[in-house]
């Protein structure tokens, strides 16, 4: 199956939307995957949430148009809905988020102390989400929210400078508002043209995308040694 997944994503964009199409109608299990991914995002897992939110919006785009992509035989038409998936998105986000400040708020500095913690932030990387968070507070809720990669720590830093409760939720709400529905629901109604845009650059994205990964094993294995030099 992995393979077959990887072969539809090298192929034309109809044809991976016809290896898709079984998907796009099994919504309760396509809502329950959106709501474990997002949870599994907001703590750290180094997999970005907009991958799975553009996935999500993909399928939803399938299952809109069965004229086009019609599924399996035997599979019955119950498409994912864009606005549902949207709202179960944002919600999940939302509480996710709250959850990890709630962390931050409760445990204060000794959560970066943590095992699993320390695996993900660096020493160095905390030092400097905690600095914007005591020096830009409003704003550097937004921007950790609009951030890959600094979600997870930022949304713990807020907590453990004891960022206001109502405040984090109004900043942090809006946010998630503005940035999670709106990448479902744009490839729920404009799938196939931000596909098929996508398509005829996915060698270069994914050489990027390499590169980065390269970058990131790199960095940390230095920062290892500097760590604990031989």
């Amino acid at each position: 199956m992995i393979g077959e997944t990887i072969q539809c994503l090298f192929s034309s964009t109809t044809t991976t939307f016809n290896c898709l199409s079984v998907y796009a109608h099994q919504p309760e299990w396509i809502y329950f995957f959106l709501v474990v991914m997002m949870l599994l995002s907001a703590v750290g897992l180094p997999f970005p949430e907009e991958v799975t939110l553009v996935s999500v919006g993909v399928l939803a785009y399938i299952g809109q148009h069965p004229e086009l992509y019609p599924p399996e035989s035997g599979v019955a038409l119950n498409p994912i809905h864009p606005t549902t998936a949207a709202a179960v998105a944002f919600l999940a986000v939302f509480v996710s988020d709250f959850v990890i400040y709630s962390i931050g708020r409760y445990f204060g500095p000794k959560v970066f102390d943590w095992s699993p913690v320390k695996r993900v932030i660096s020493e160095e990387n905390r030092l400097k989400i905690e600095s914007w968070t005591h020096r830009y507070g409003s704003l550097a809720c937004g921007i950790f929210r609009f951030t890959p990669g600094i979600r997870f720590p930022g949304h713990l830093a807020c907590g453990m400078v004891k960022f206001p409760v109502w405040k984090f939720l109004l900043v942090d709400g809006i946010a998630a508002l503005i940035s999670v529905p709106t990448q479902i629901l744009l490839f729920a109604h404009y799938g196939e043209q931000i596909y098929g845009a996508f398509t005829k650059f996915k060698y270069f994205l994914f050489g990027l995308l390499a590169l980065a990964i390269i970058f990131y094993i790199y960095k940390k294995w230095t920062s290892k040694k500097e760590i604990h030099p031989t």
